[in-house]
This record gives structure tokens, sequence and C-alpha cells, in this order.
């Protein structure tokens, strides 16, 4: 398994990329406190879990090791970290070192593949030498557009119906990445329709993420997936510098060519595609930036 953008290039695909996850923090573990201070006691818990579980996570992230993804557990006061197929036993000890005395609070899962960025709603777009997923269709006053991953329209201005690339869609209005990821594709080909739904789902609103949800994503290259929120607030470095921040985690499978499609939870639009692991032959972890971020920066609406 290896995690990637879900991102594929039309000639030859994207070199590996570092993706490290880091989750918000919350409390796991209970700390005495005086009886006088009893009152506090939640505070001072909640403070020091978080703070040990945030140094963790960082020692993770500063270890630098390609391959691997992580996120905090707070049930279990640990910090999991996947290792794909490439990292080797003297590599995860690395990341040991780093924890230091806080090592025993890692979590190290080993994942069959590797984990690679994907790139490719759900219908497929293209642009020069790549394929992405529309994610969703928006609008401001009569102007209509689709939002997608940002490493998508980072990289193109032109978007087609298709590979060939004789149907005009749009072009590129905005792109946020890294730090984000999300972008903006203006409709400029009034006989390209843009209805308000992914796929047979009509998209009436927008919603936050929270952890357990049930979500569907809905891609190019993978079709209609089911799966749960299972993190919040996740950290991706690719690598290069670029780093994306506070992002969705969930168990669903995507692979290159799904990036920017779009995620929601019965008719709530909830995010689009940034990276992920593996393939829907072997299952894996997908990572999505929220949409309501994106929404609120172009000033569009979903309808």
């Amino acid at each position: 398994m290896r995690i990637t953008h879900a991102f594929r290039r039309a000639r030859a695909p994207r070199h590996s990329r570092l993706l490290a996850v880091a989750t918000g923090l919350a409390a796991a573990v209970a700390l005495a406190v005086p009886a006088a201070n009893a009152a506090n006691a939640g505070t001072v818990t909640d403070a020091s879990a978080a703070s040990r579980l945030a140094a963790v996570a960082d020692a993770v992230r500063d270890a630098g090791v390609a391959g691997t993804a992580w996120y905090t557990d707070p049930a279990a006061g640990t910090v999991v970290v996947i290792a794909d197929r490439t990292v080797s036993a003297a590599r995860t000890a690395t990341i040991e070192r780093a924890a230091g005395p806080d090592a025993g609070a890692l979590r190290i899962e080993r994942a069959a593949g590797r984990l690679t960025p994907h790139l490719s709603g759900g219908d497929a777009v293209y642009s020069t030498g790549s394929r992405c997923s529309a994610g969703f269709n928006v609008v401001s006053g009569s102007t209509y557009y689709f939002v997608t991953a940002g490493h998508c329209t980072s990289g193109g201005s032109a978007w087609y119906t298709n590979s060939t690339q004789t149907t005009l869609i749009g072009s590129t209005a905005g792109s946020s990445f890294p730090g984000n990821d999300y972008g903006l594709v203006r409709y400029t080909n009034p006989a390209v329709p843009a209805p308000g739904t992914v796929g047979s789902v009509d998209i009436t609103g927008a919603a936050h993420a929270t952890v357990g949800m049930a979500v569907t994503f809905r891609g190019a290259a993978s079709g209609v997936v089911s799966g749960v929120v299972t993190s919040l607030n996740a950290t991706i470095n690719y690598g290069g510098g670029d780093v994306v921040h506070g992002l969705i985690g969930t168990n669903i499978c995507t692979q290159p060519g799904d990036s920017g499609g779009a995620l929601y939870s019965g008719t709530q639009a909830i995010g689009v595609l940034s990276g992920g692991t593996g393939n829907c032959s072997i299952g894996g972890t997908s990572f999505f930036q929220p949409i309501i971020p994106a929404l609120n920066a172009y000033g569009v609406s979903v309808y």
C-alpha cells in the first residue's frame, strides 16, 4: 500500500511522496491531582494527555520516514503509525528513537502495499497530462463551477470531459495547495451540464465531518465506495514542501484517478479527495479536504 494523491499522469506517474498524518488530540488517561484541585481534574487530564500525544505525533513527523501515516487514538492514548511495505525495521526503529521516553505511546501497524498520492462529483476531468475527478458543482450568483483538489488545479489551467481534450469544460478559477488542497474550475462551455448532484444523489447542503460518520465517495477510478470517518484534522506531508493540514481520514479505498472526487453523507457534501493508500482490490485509507473551507474561500454554494 502506498500513500498517494488520487492523481494519475497521462504519461508518467508521480514519484512516491511521504504522507504523514496527525489528527486532533484529546485526553485518554487520568492524572492524579490533589483533592483541593479535584474540580480542575478534567482540565489537567485533557491538557496533559493532549500534550503528550502532540509531542509523540511531532516526533513521528520529525523522524521524516517516507511511507508512513499517523494519527492519534485518544481512547487508547496512543499515536498509530501506519508503515507501508517500503519501511524497513531500521526505519521504524528511527521513529521509536525519535519518540524517546514516550515511544511506548506508539502503535506501529504494517500496511500490505505502498502509500501513494491519488489524482483523477465523481466524473473524470482531464487537463494537460493528468486526470482528476470533479468534486461538487457549486454556484456564485449565475456563475457555475466545480470544486476539486488543489493539487489538480495547481497543475492545470484548462479542463476537459475527455482524455483527447476535445470537449472543454472550463478553466481553473482558483487553487490552494499546499496548506489546503482545494481548487475551483469555472464552467465556460454551456454545452456541458452542471447538475447539483453526485451521480444520482442530489446534494442539498454541506456539513462538517465527525468521527464515526457514515460517508460515501464517488471517483472516476474507484466508482462509488462507502465507509466511515476515522479521524479529523490530519496532516499530510507529500514531500518537497507540500504539506496539507486539517484533513478528514476515512477507511475508504481510493486509487489513482480519484483525486478531487466527492465525499458525501446522505445529501450533504463533506469533502474532496486529497490522497490515500492502496487501491480497491486490497483496501486502504483515504484523506479528504473538508468542503466547507473551500466553499467559504471562494464564496460559492452547493445546490
